[in-house]
């Protein structure tokens, strides 16, 4: 590591909290990513449409769970980030008294936010007129309902944010985290994402741009990260949340840590609405970037958390910049296979993986790759089953519409 950076604290994940479509906690998502077990299915909410699948969270029920009497009010994405929430801070063990409310911050992405409930209101209205509409719609479908129901979950009194950077939100929230650490704004920063768009009207809506899959047939292999088949991405949904600490504080209560987030990088690719720069310049920008940031060389990094959706375009562009930086030899997964594209809460979600990843020594395998199209570079794609691999530094990256891309770097504690 580039000793110039290392006057700055060190900022370390304690906790980990995880909603997603294969398991209620991170014990199961992680349990449940390293078999490769895809989370794709018909759903039921997308019965009659051209693609009636998705990656979705079942038995997932806050109130009857968790004993949460307000769980009507909140939009599903809020409730997400909730559960998400709780089970990173008893993770972590921050207990009341181990820090001050006032110096703890939220700070959650999400791409599109409270959709759920502007459907269900709207579709309330059609049928009932304007008084059929809810009085607490505005405020349970606002983007920052989320982040706004966590702090008042868990009686936080620091700064409360939400970030929006389509598909790289999650990814965008933990540099900003990152940030409010190195600057001491705050002591203990809840960073994450969350996103519950699985509705007729978003599903379709993807579709009509060709993004998803229709693999109906065999819903399960239809994420195909990288594979010479694959032919777009499957929805889905769910939260992350990391607990981030300087790493002083975290020693000084007893706490080591999953890993080191070391670095973040941001760009834009200032080209198309949805369409990534086909030479790979932004992302490789929000790269060096990250890497620098962390005072890493491409050298160092032996894992490569992609964003790798399963589409055509983007994983040839993705994979293409994975090697101009790093060449051929550095291990890559996307946990997409199992989980679909999560979407806003997409970077939150694979950067606590790749946190696992380090703590563990042990890479994830990219679900349903099995033929490696011919027109991408020979990447060691991490494939058929879990790896085991010392990982000393990750890098995670994410990509979203409009040219957003954002990259962490983490570390080994």
């Amino acid at each position: 590591m580039n000793a110039a950076v290392r006057g700055r604290p060190d900022i370390v994940v304690t906790g980990l909290g995880m909603i997603t479509p294969v398991g209620l906690t991170s014990g199961q998502s992680w349990k449940a990513t390293c078999a490769g077990r895809s989370g794709a299915a018909e759903d039921p909410r997308l019965a009659g449409l051209q693609v009636p699948f998705s990656c979705a969270v079942t038995g997932f029920d806050l109130q009857r769970d968790r004993g949460e009497a307000e769980a009507a009010p909140m939009d599903l994405f809020a409730q997400y980030a909730v559960a998400a929430a709780r089970d990173a801070v008893a993770d972590a063990s921050l207990t009341d008294g181990s820090f001050d409310p006032a110096r703890a911050a939220v700070v959650l992405g999400s791409g599109i936010g409270g959709q759920r409930a502007w459907q269900e209101q709207f579709l309330r209205m059609a049928d009932g007129g304007p008084d059929a509409v809810d009085a607490l719609t505005v405020p349970t479908a606002l983007d920052d309902s989320a982040t706004a129901a966590v702090a008042s979950d868990l009686g936080l009194h620091g700064p409360s944010l939400t970030v929006s950077t389509a598909c790289a939100s999650g990814t965008t929230a933990l540099g900003v985290a990152l940030d409010l650490l190195r600057a001491g704004r705050c002591d203990v920063v809840l960073a994450g994402g969350t996103e519950a768009a699985v509705t007729p009207l978003v599903s379709t809506a993807f579709d009509r741009l060709k993004a998803l899959s229709r693999r109906h047939e065999e819903p399960d292999r239809a994420s195909r990260p990288f594979d010479t088949q694959r032919d777009g991405f499957v929805m889905g949904e769910g939260a992350a949340v990391l607990v981030l600490e300087r790493e002083d504080d975290a020693r000084a209560r007893g706490r080591r840590g999953y890993a080191r987030l070391l670095g973040y990088g941001a760009s834009s690719d200032a080209h198309h609405l949805t369409a990534p720069d086909p030479g790979g310049n932004g992302a490789r920008l929000a790269l060096r970037q990250a890497l620098a940031d962390a005072g890493a060389d491409s050298s160092e990094v032996t894992l490569v958390n992609a964003h790798a959706t399963g589409t055509g375009q983007g994983d040839m562009v993705e994979a293409r910049l994975i090697e101009s930086v790093f060449g051929t030899e550095v291990a890559v997964t996307s946990t997409k296979g199992v989980t679909g594209h999560m979407l806003g809460a997409a970077g939150a979600v694979e950067a606590a993986f790749t946190a696992l990843s380090i703590d563990q020594g042990l890479i994830p395998p990219t679900a349903n790759f099995e033929t490696r199209d011919p027109n991408l570079p020979a990447l060691d794609i991490v494939h058929g089953t879990a790896r085991p691999k010392p990982v000393s530094v990750a890098v995670s990256n994410s990509f979203g519409f409009g040219g957003q891309n954002a990259v962490v770097v983490l570390g080994r504690v």
